[in-house]
């Protein structure tokens, strides 16, 4: 048998003896029906996130096969396997509590499984960050394809789609602007095929993301889960496969602090989620690399917002392929990206850019000189109430609160705030700051997306539709108002956070990237060293013990800190 590490005779089972365990594993797969020359090829791995609880990957069955068609075409053998699948709405306590699970699940199975190269499927949310993770760990030859977005519908004429129009209707739901049998008709029309948010929601900006730092073959992170194109670029990505397995181009040579910088220059041009820093943060960590928050921020000076796209603008992620896609928006951005960048075509960037198609007029992304918003799309914030920094995204607040001061309101926990927010006797007026606590990485556990703290009910009521809140969790890029995030360290390791009272000034002034709690220095010091961890829910056993214990906090990207490449060696942007 020959000595050469290919296909089946990678990663062979550990016997003390390889010509064994060759044999052994021949003898096994044959059970399933491949010929010898079927073994005798290079082996794509292929992961499969399909689930009957994950309606964006409903596709993914039907991804894998052009995916093997993809790869048996290039002369290839094609095989899958599953790992965990993660919906943001099927996962208790949150997605992002299992993100770093999944990753680890997806690596472990990338190094004990004999493949040449990989193709990754996601979609929703948290897995194409889990598999960027896990690509980046292992750092064998992978490439990225996405489910997809799905397609708007309509409500009573009305053009409408997850997850942004999600969050309005029940805004007027609790409001009392629309009754209980309206709310649940819009169910039936919120989602009106497979795929991801049809917004630019994490889903949407982590494949943009992903599209422009070279780990996806172009073109790749807009079209519709249902359309054609969506299997021929799957047919595409397995040949490639194939052809990254040759090269042995590895992740590591296309995942680079200047491929970083690109992603995070698309994720301010796009009006991207700020899940996207959090996801790119741990990504960075598990390539030794920063990310530079203050940098991100002077690059959100020169670069606006150019997608006139929910939830920034007014448009649907159908719309923004059809515009052209990520060629629209990357042709636009070409003078402030790393050109030389490489990619999984084995080209680099500015090459793959100098051969996109023809611009054509269209009316979703706009240019340089007349952007949707100025000033970046997410500002870092600094001040006493920030601690390490935290973020809001700017070009979806409303712009009489980018400058506010107000009376703090604040909830201890996600209990506290299920409990008391639609409470009639609430101590709360339209000018205060709702502050939400304990709902960070450690605290919650996992960090959801609660930070969109809903409006008072009987503030609703009356009309009010944002108010400025503050929390040390996460919001969905779905979301909008004027909302900061990612207060780190947390209030449940006595970030700023904890040492917040009710009736406390807080003032933000997002142009000056300040976020303050206006109380005396000696008086926080006194509440600091009064301050006490609420170690009772802490857990005891099993993957909620190995979170607890090792998990980051935000600015470090919530993965675990073994699993990030220590000292940092880069930095990015730089």
């Amino acid at each position: 048998m020959s000595e050469k590490k290919q296909g089946m005779r990678r990663k062979l089972t550990d016997y003390g003896d390889a010509e064994f365990s060759l044999y052994l594993r021949k003898a096994f797969i044959k059970a399933m029906g491949f010929s010898e020359d079927a073994l005798a090829r290079p082996v794509i791995g292929i992961a499969n996130t399909a689930s009957a609880y994950n309606a964006c990957h409903a596709t993914v069955p039907e991804l894998v096969e052009a995916v093997k068609r993809g790869v048996m075409l290039a002369g290839g053998l094609p095989m899958e396997f599953p790992t965990i699948s993660l919906h943001e709405s099927f996962a208790y306590p949150t997605s992002m509590y299992l993100r770093n699970l999944m990753s680890m699940d997806t690596e472990e199975m990338m190094r004990a499984l004999p493949m040449d190269a990989c193709v990754l499927i996601g979609g929703c949310d948290k897995t194409v960050p889990a598999q960027l993770m896990a690509a980046a760990s292992v750092d064998i030859p992978s490439i990225v394809v996405v489910t997809g977005p799905m397609l708007s519908g309509t409500h009573r004429g009305e053009r409408v789609c997850a997850c942004t129009d999600c969050r309005r209707f029940w805004a007027d739901y609790r409001a009392g602007r629309i009754d209980e049998r309206e709310i649940e008709a819009v169910t039936d029309r919120l989602v009106s095929s497979a795929g991801t948010c049809g917004v630019m929601g994490t889903a949407s900006t982590m494949a943009c993301m992903t599209e422009a730092m070279g780990m996806m073959l172009p073109g790749g992170a807009t079209i519709p889960a249902v359309h054609a194109d969506r299997l021929r670029h799957a047919e595409q990505a397995g040949a490639r496969a194939l052809g990254l397995a040759g090269e042995d181009l590895r992740p590591s040579r296309i995942m680079t602090g200047k491929s970083l910088a690109n992603a995070l220059r698309v994720l301010l041009a796009v009006g991207g989620s700020t899940n996207g820093v959090l996801h790119l943060t741990a990504i960075a960590g598990r390539l030794g690399i920063r990310i530079d928050m203050e940098a991100f921020d002077r690059m959100g000076n020169e670069t606006p917002v150019l997608i006139d796209l929910k939830p920034t603008g007014s448009a649907y992620m159908d719309d923004l392929h059809a515009a052209g896609g990520m060629a629209t928006v990357l042709r636009e951005l070409a003078p402030l990206l790393h050109q030389d960048c490489m990619t999984v075509t084995g080209r680099s960037l500015g090459k793959e850019i100098a051969a996109l198609p023809p611009a054509f007029d269209q009316g979703v992304v706009r240019p340089l000189s007349n952007p949707i918003h100025t000033g970046g799309g997410i500002a870092f914030l600094r001040g006493n109430l920030s601690g390490d920094g935290a973020i809001i995204k700017q070009s979806a607040c409303s712009e009489e609160l980018l400058v506010h001061s107000g009376r703090a309101v604040v909830f201890d926990s996600l209990d506290d705030l299920a409990a008391r927010i639609d409470d009639p006797s609430l101590d709360v007026s339209a000018d205060d700051v709702l502050v939400l606590r304990n709902a960070g990485p450690k605290g919650a556990p996992g960090m959801p997306e609660a930070g969109y703290i809903p409006i008072p009910k009987k503030l609703a009521q009356q009309g009010v539709r944002d108010m400025v809140r503050i929390s040390d969790c996460r919001m969905s890029g779905t979301a909008f108002g004027t909302i900061v995030l990612h207060a780190s360290p947390e209030a449940a390791v006595g970030g700023p956070l904890a040492l917040v009272r009710n009736g406390d000034a807080i003032r933000l002034d997002v142009p000056a990237r300040r976020l303050s709690l206006e109380v005396a220095d000696e008086e926080l010091e006194r509440r600091r060293q009064a301050w006490r961890p609420d170690d009772r829910s802490r857990p005891t056993r099993g993957y909620g013990k190995l979170f607890f214990e090792h998990v980051t906090q935000a600015d470090e990207g919530c993965d675990f800190d073994f699993l990030t490449r220590r000292p940092f060696e880069g930095l990015s942007p730089d």
